[in-house]
């Protein structure tokens, strides 16, 4: 099977040919004919409009705030650059570096970043890769902002934490920012209070996902709160519980809801916050019976996943085992066989005996690896439109070598650096996090 990157080519040549020939339409379709175009494409249209954009992709219609970071232009040379030429400098700049620096990619990496990685996982199984090379003098994750941030936390302060291409954000993560979440804290204390009740839980205490800025994970350890991940949110929503009242759960509405519904806790109890309305679009009485309040915020990837996908996967794959990620939706995670965390999906795809066919609801890119890597099943997403994270779609070979080149030359390009502060507080609520095993 080809790398997505490849198929998108493909596609995009076919769709250009229907059109000069005007013989209709080509399917599979991707969800942006620019995902073809290099992601320095989209770097020269921020800069040119002067607000920052999340490119094509899953995440294209979604809004980014105008403080999210831009990256520069790229040099020429790295966008005239054939694959080929690319290869042979990323690899003749990780051979003259050697064990001084530590390539991290993440699960939904294109497949021509990954394949340079020293370490391939989720956000949290990367952090903890780059703890394991406490030597490396820099650690150049490819992933996306609130990941290279959280590897700067947990890391050494003599390593250098690199993100290839600064653009590289989360829709999700900012879909909850500290101004808004602080706000928010403070309308809850005013209808809380502060005080512990008869048993000593406090009213409220704040959770993040991991895929949240330094700056709400600080505000979490600022506050006796904690961060979870989409593996052990269960285990920190019961930590949280045996502390508090209730939960303030962001940025991801789906993982909090999903995870808090299988614990047991009623729909009606997890009333959502909108952070443009007073009270969060709320009446007093409605927080004040809440079990889990949850943030308005979703990711773009999971959100396209839906019940007649799983429906029609059914119809044609019978005997189909239907696995989504809890970022999804409820009624989709209500309606598939399984769901976890991208570790979880990959585990129950390499445990499986006999033959099967997987039909999987997260992310084209991992999607596509596991059909490469498991070829005795039969594996497909569940959503036909190849349309992939849009910021993990940022970092590409070209960013990788100019970065790694610049290491070479004894200058470090895109160094993320989180305030000292910040990073004391946040290193709190993930060392919480860490204790916390399912």
């Amino acid at each position: 099977m080809t790398s997505v990157a490849t198929s998108i080519k493909l596609i995009t040549r076919e769709e250009a040919e229907l059109k000069r020939n005007n013989a209709g339409s080509f399917a599979p379709q991707t969800c942006s004919t620019d995902l073809n175009l290099g992601p320095w494409e989209f770097d020269a249209l921020a800069d040119k409009l002067g607000m920052p954009t999340y490119g094509p992709g899953a995440s294209m219609a979604d809004v980014a705030p105008k403080e999210t970071p831009r990256q520069g232009q790229l040099p020429q040379e790295y966008k005239d650059a054939t694959d080929e030429e690319l290869d042979q400098r990323i690899l003749k700049a990780k051979e003259v570096l050697g064990d001084s620096v530590v390539v991290l990619g993440h699960f939904y990496q294109r497949d021509e970043v990954v394949k340079y990685a020293d370490f391939v996982g989720d956000s949290f199984q990367l952090a903890n890769a780059a703890l394991t090379k406490p030597d490396a003098k820099a650690i150049v994750f490819c992933g996306v902002h609130f990941m290279a941030e959280t590897a700067d936390i947990l890391s050494t302060p003599e390593q250098a934490v690199i993100l290839p291409n600064l653009a590289a954000g989360c829709s999700m993560a900012d879909m909850a920012d500290i101004d808004s979440v602080e706000a928010a804290w403070a309308e809850l204390e005013k209808v809380f209070g502060t005080e512990p009740d008869a048993d000593g839980k406090v009213p409220v205490i704040p959770v993040t996902y991991m895929n949240s800025s330094a700056a709400l994970k600080g505000f979490c350890g600022e506050h006796g709160g904690i961060v979870c991940t989409s593996s052990n949110a269960e285990t920190v929503l019961t930590w949280a519980f045996e502390r508090a009242q209730r939960v303030l759960f962001f940025p991801d509405q789906h993982l909090g809801r999903n995870t808090a519904k299988a614990m047991g806790v009623p729909l009606e109890q997890m009333p959502m916050w909108n952070p443009r309305k007073p009270l969060g679009g709320n009446t007093e009485g409605e927080l004040q019976d809440s079990r889990v309040i949850l943030w308005h915020g979703f990711c773009s990837v999971h959100k396209r996943f839906n019940v007649s996908q799983i429906e029609k996967a059914r119809a044609e794959f019978p005997g189909v085992r239907v696995i989504v990620h809890p970022e999804c939706p409820m009624e989709v995670v209500d309606a598939a066989d399984e769901y976890g965390s991208t570790d979880y999906i990959r585990k129950a795809i390499a445990a499986a005996t006999e033959p099967t066919t997987f039909a999987i609801g997260t992310e084209i890119n991992l999607v596509n690896r596991l059909a490469n890597e498991f070829p005795q099943h039969t594996i497909f997403c569940l959503d036909p439109v190849i349309c992939p994270c849009s910021t993990m779609y940022r970092i590409h070979p070209g960013y990788l070598a100019w970065v790694l080149e610049g290491l070479v030359e004894s200058e470090v390009r895109n160094q993320i650096s989180v305030d000292p502060h910040v990073s004391a507080t946040a290193k709190i609520a993930l060392e919480r996090m860490l204790a916390a095993k399912p």
